[in-house]
C-alpha cells in the first residue's frame, strides 16, 4: 500500500493535467461560437461609446484619454480576434472524421488561446461602462451665428449700435411684427459688433420662445461659461442660479434674448441686476411691446416700422400674414422675408392671395406649414433652380454639404446640360446657391463653401419631390442603418433616387430586385468592404452613381460597368486599389471624381482615353509622399488630351514630366482648374506663362520641398496688370515650400485666399524681384484688391507682406500665427474699413506689431482675436 499511494497520487495528478488540455480541445467549436459572440458584443458598446464621444465632439468636447485608449483597445482586441476565429475555422474544418483534430498539440493551444482570449473580451467589455467620455473645451466669447443677407436693417443696425454704447443703456427691447427682421438684427448684432469688439467676457445667445423653460435657458448659460458640469448638472434651479450669478458678477457679460413672449425674470435664472455691472448689457426681441414694459428695458425699438408704416391698410394685412404662417417662427422668417420688398397694400393683398390659394391636403406639416413654405419655393426663379433645390432634400438631416459636391451632382443630374463648357454649369451653380440662401431655403454652413438645409424646409422638399403634385420624384434617403436585408429593399424598387449615408447592405444579399426606376444611388461613408453581387444589374436608367467615403471598398463588382446610362461617378475616399479596365465600357460618363484615393495604384491604360463623352475629371490627392510612377502620370495626361469634350481638369501633378507635359499642353491648360503640384522632387523653378493660366481657378504647391521660386512669362502682355489673362484665379495655397517671395502674385488681381503654411524660407509676400518697384507701385491698386481671407502660419523668417499699406477693399479675415518676425502689416485707416471681421493671432505678437500711430492701432484693435485651436 506504501508504493501504490504515490502511484495513484501522480496518476491523478496526470489524469487532471490530461482532462484539462481535453477540455480545451473538446470545447474548442464552442468557445469559438462564445468568442465571436462575445466580441460581437464589444463592438456594439464601441459603436455605442463611440457614438457618444461623436456627440460630445459635434458639441465642442474632447473625448478622454481613457476612453480614447479603450477604443483603441478594441480596435486592437477585433484584429487578434479575427485572426485566432479563422485559424479556429480552420482547425475545424481538419477534423478526421468531423470529429478528432488531425493535430492535437495545434487544437490544444489554440483551445487554449481562446479561452485566455475570452477572459480578455470579457474584461475589456467590462472596462467599457464610462460615465464620461468627453471634456467641455473651453468657448469663445462670441459664437458667430449663420445669417443670410441682410435687408433694410442698415438704420436700425447703426441705432441700436448707438445704444450700445451709450453706458446709461443697459438694456434693449427690439419689438415688432413676426417676420420683419428681429433675429436677423440680433444676428447681426451678435456677428458684427459684439465679434468685433474684445470690452466684452462673454456673449450668449438664448432662444427664449413660450412656454419659458427655466432649467434650460440656465443650461445654456452655463453651457458658455467655464464651469465643470459636476457643479450644475441634475441641480436645482436656484442651485444654478446662484452659479451663475457667481461666475458673472466678475465679467462684463452681454445676454441675447430671441423670440420672448412674456416676462422673464432674469434674477431667478441667475443674471445679476445690471445697475450693479460696469458694461454688461441684456438686449431682447418680442412681437409684443408689452414684453418690453414688463421686462423696465432702457431703451426699446420698433423693427419693420418703415414697411408697415407706409399705408395704414398694411398693418391689418400684416396681422393676416401672421395669422396664415400658424406662428411658426421658420415660417414668419421665410415669409417675411418674401414680403420686405412689397410696400402697396396691392402688393400684400395679392401675396395673401397667393398664399391662401394652397388647399390644406394634408395633416401636420402638410396642412398647416408647407404651402405656406412653398410660397417661397413658387417665387424661385426657373425651373432649374426648383429642381436644384429639391434635390438637396436628398442629404441627410444637418448634413453639411460642400457647394462643390452639390454642383457636381447637379451637372450630373443634367440640370445644367444647357450649358457646354463645365465652368459656365459651376458658375450658374455657386449663382444657384445664392439665391436659395437668400430665399432662405438654404442656409450657411460652417465655411463660405458649404451649405445646410434646414430640418423643416427639407421635410418640406421631400413633401413637395414624393407626395404634391402629378410629377412625383419618389426619393428614399436612409441614414444610420446598421444593416439593410433584402425585405428592406423592396420598396426601393419605385425610387428614382436613393440615398444612403452611414448605413450597410448586407453585403451576403442575393437580389432579385429590379430598379427600372432608378435615376440616382448615392451610397456614402458605409463600413462595407464589397457590395452585393447582382445589385447592379437591373439598373437600366441610373445615371448617377457615388460610392465615395467608403475606405474598406477595395474592389468594384464587374457588373457596375454594365451601367451603360451612367453620367456620373464618384469613388473618392474609397479603398480601391486598382481600377478595372471594364471602367472604359461607360461610354456616356461625363463626369468622373477620383480624389483622395490613397491607395490606388494604377489607372490602366487607354481607360481614360476612351471616356469619349467625358466633360470633368476630378483626381486630386495630398498624399505627397507617394511613389508616383513617371511614365504612369503622364500617360493619364495624354489620354486627358484625347477627350474632346472634356473642359475641367482637377489633378496633382507629382513628377517633373507631368509638370513639364502640362505647361506644353494647349489643351491640358485649357481644360486645368485646379492645379495641385504635389512633392515634385528635384523641380526648383516652375515659369508659368500666362496662356497657361487663362482658365485656372485654384493652384496648389503641396511639400515641393526643392520648388524655390515660381516665375510669370509674361510674354507680350508684360508691364500692365489690368492687360493679363491670370484673372481667374482665385485661390493660392502654399504649404511646405522653400519660396523666398510671391511676388508673382501681383499677377493675380481676383485672388480671393491666400495661405501660406508651413515655409521657413519665405521672407516677403510682395518683394520686388519679380519686376520693378515702379511697375508694382503703378498697379499697387490692383495687388490684393479682392482678397478676402490671408492665412500666414508658421513662417519664422516672414518679414513683410508688403513694404507699404494696401486698401484691401474685400478682406475679412487675416490669420498671423508662428509669423514672430512679422512686424507690421500693411494697413492704414483706409484699409478693409467696410468689411473686416476679424485678425487673428497669439497676444504676443499683436502687442509686438509696429503701427503708424496709436489711434490706426485703436481702429484694428476692435477685430483682434487669439486663435481658439
Amino acid at each position: 500500500m506504501d508504493c501504490v499511494s504515490p502511484i495513484l497520487d501522480v496518476a491523478t495528478r496526470l489524469w487532471d493535467c490530461t482532462a484539462k488540455r481535453a477540455v480545451y480541445i473538446r470545447e474548442l467549436q464552442e468557445n469559438l461560437k462564445s468568442l465571436k459572440s462575445l466580441t460581437e458584443e464589444l463592438s456594439n458598446l464601441s459603436k455605442d461609446v463611440m457614438g457618444r464621444v461623436e456627440r460630445e465632439e459635434d458639441q465642442q468636447s474632447r473625448r478622454t484619454h481613457e476612453v480614447d485608449g479603450w477604443l483603441r483597445a478594441v480596435q486592437v482586441m477585433e484584429a487578434e480576434v479575427e485572426e485566432i476565429l479563422q485559424n479556429g475555422d480552420q482547425e475545424i474544418q481538419q477534423k478526421c472524421l468531423g470529429t478528432c483534430p488531425k493535430n492535437c498539440r495545434s487544437s490544444y493551444r489554440l483551445g487554449k488561446i481562446v479561452s485566455r482570449k475570452i477572459d480578455a473580451v470579457t474584461e475589456l467589455k467590462g472596462k467599457g461602462g464610462f460615465d464620461v467620455v468627453a471634456h467641455s473645451l473651453p468657448c469663445a466669447p462670441v459664437d458667430e451665428r449663420p445669417m443670410g443677407k441682410t435687408v433694410g436693417l442698415d438704420l436700425m443696425y447703426e441705432k441700436v449700435r448707438r445704444c450700445l454704447e451709450d453706458e446709461q443703456v443697459r438694456s434693449i427691447g427690439l419689438y415688432g411684427i413676426g417676420g420683419v427682421g428681429k433675429t436677423t438684427l440680433l444676428q447681426k448684432l451678435n456677428n458684427e459688433y459684439f465679434g468685433k469688439r474684445n470690452d466684452f467676457d462673454v456673449v450668449i445667445w438664448i432662444v427664449v420662445s413660450k412656454p419659458i423653460n427655466m432649467g434650460n435657458i440656465q443650461d445654456v448659460i452655463l453651457n458658455k461659461l467655464p464651469t465643470p458640469d459636476d457643479k450644475w448638472k441634475n441641480r436645482s434651479k436656484e442651485e444654478k442660479a446662484a452659479e451663475i450669478c457667481k461666475l458673472l458678477k466678475s465679467k462684463n457679460f452681454v445676454i441675447l434674448l430671441d423670440d420672448m413672449w412674456e416676462r422673464l425674470n432674469l434674477l431667478e435664472v441667475g443674471i445679476p441686476d445690471l445697475s450693479n455691472q460696469t458694461k454688461s448689457k441684456v438686449v431682447l426681441t418680442t412681437r409684443s411691446e408689452r414684453v418690453c414694459d414688463e421686462m423696465e428695458v432702457h431703451k426699446r425699438m420698433k423693427v419693420g416700422e418703415n414697411i408697415l408704416n407706409s399705408h395704414p391698410d398694411i398693418k391689418r394685412l400684416a396681422k393676416i400674414v401672421v395669422q396664415e404662417c400658424k406662428g411658426l417662427p421658420l415660417a414668419l422668417i421665410v415669409i417675411g422675408q418674401a414680403m420686405a420688398s412689397r410696400k402697396t397694400p396691392r402688393e400684400w393683398e395679392q401675396a395673401i392671395q397667393v398664399l391662401k390659394s394652397y388647399p390644406a391636403k394634408f395633416s401636420g406639416m402638410g396642412d398647416q406649414v408647407f404651402p405656406i413654405l412653398k410660397f417661397s419655393y413658387d417665387h424661385l426663379d426657373n425651373d432649374t433652380t426648383k429642381s436644384c433645390f429639391l434635390y438637396c432634400s436628398i442629404f441627410p438631416e444637418d448634413h453639411e454639404i460642400w457647394n462643390e459636391d452639390l454642383i457636381d451632382l447637379w451637372i450630373g443630374e443634367g440640370f445644367m446640360d444647357k450649358f457646354v463648357d463645365i465652368y459656365e454649369a459651376r458658375n450658374q451653380g455657386e449663382e444657384i446657391i445664392r439665391s436659395l440662401k437668400l430665399a432662405c431655403l438654404l442656409e450657411g454652413g460652417v465655411s463660405e463653401n458649404t451649405c445646410k438645409m434646414h430640418d423643416v424646409i427639407r421635410d418640406m422638399a421631400l413633401w413637395l419631390s414624393c407626395d404634391y403634385g402629378e410629377e412625383r420624384h419618389k426619393s428614399l434617403v436612409l441614414d444610420h442603418v446598421q444593416l439593410i436585408e433584402a425585405y428592406e429593399t423592396v420598396k426601393w424598387k419605385e425610387a428614382q433616387r436613393i440615398s444612403l449615408w452611414h448605413s450597410n447592405i448586407n453585403e451576403e444579399l442575393s437580389l432579385s430586385s429590379c430598379f427600372l426606376n432608378l435615376r440616382t444611388l448615392i451610397l456614402s461613408y458605409s463600413n462595407m468592404k464589397s457590395l452585393p453581387i447582382g445589385f447592379f444589374q437591373f439598373m437600366p436608367v441610373i445615371r448617377v452613381l457615388d460610392l465615395s467615403c467608403n475606405e474598406n471598398l477595395v474592389e468594384l463588382p464587374l457588373e457596375i460597368f454594365r451601367l451603360e446610362s451612367l453620367e456620373y461617378l464618384n469613388l473618392s475616399e474609397t479603398g480601391i486599389k486598382k481600377m478595372p479596365i471594364e471602367l472604359k465600357n461607360l461610354t456616356k460618363l461625363r463626369c468622373l471624381i477620383l480624389d483622395h484615393i490613397r491607395k490606388l495604384e494604377v489607372i490602366p491604360p487607354n481607360v481614360i482615353s476612351c471616356l469619349s463623352n467625358l466633360q470633368m475629371f476630378r483626381m486630386r490627392s495630398f498624399d505627397i509622399e507617394k511613389d508616383i510612377k513617371e511614365y504612369e502620370e503622364v500617360g493619364e495626361l495624354q489620354e486627358l488630351e484625347c477627350l474632346q469634350y472634356l473642359s475641367w481638369i482637377s489633378i496633382t501633378l507629382h513628377t517633373i514630366p507631368a509638370v513639364q507635359k502640362y505647361l506644353t499642353s494647349l489643351m491640358l491648360q485649357k481644360c486645368v482648374r485646379h492645379l495641385v503640384m504635389g512633392s515634385c522632387p528635384g523641380l526648383q523653378v516652375v515659369e508659368l506663362p500666362l496662356s497657361a493660366l487663362q482658365r485656372l481657378i485654384v493652384l496648389e504647391f503641396q511639400g515641393c520641398y526643392d520648388l524655390e521660386r515660381v516665375k510669370i512669362n509674361m510674354g507680350l502682355s508684360r508691364g500692365h496688370i489690368s492687360n493679363s489673362n491670370f484673372h481667374n484665379l482665385v485661390k493660392v495655397i502654399i504649404f511646405r515650400c522653400p519660396f523666398l517671395d510671391l511676388t508673382w502674385l501681383i499677377y493675380a488681381p481676383s485672388l480671393e485666399l491666400l495661405s501660406v503654411t508651413a515655409s521657413p524660407a519665405m521672407e516677403e509676400i510682395i518683394g520686388s524681384d519679380e519686376c520693378g518697384d515702379s511697375e508694382i507701385d503703378q498697379q499697387n491698386l490692383s495687388i490684393f484688391s479682392r482678397l478676402m481671407v490671408l492665412l500666414l502660419e508658421d513662417l519664422p523668417n516672414l518679414k513683410s507682406i508688403y513694404k507699404k499699406a494696401l486698401p484691401f477693399p474685400s478682406l475679412k479675415e487675416i490669420h498671423v500665427v508662428g509669423c514672430p518676425n512679422l512686424r507690421k502689416l500693411p494697413l492704414n485707416s483706409n484699409s478693409a474699413t467696410n468689411t473686416l471681421k476679424e485678425i487673428e493671432g497669439h497676444l504676443s505678437w499683436w502687442e509686438e506689431l509696429e503701427w503708424e500711430d496709436d489711434n490706426l492701432k485703436r481702429t484694428f484693435t476692435p477685430y483682434f482675436k487669439t486663435p481658439t485651436w
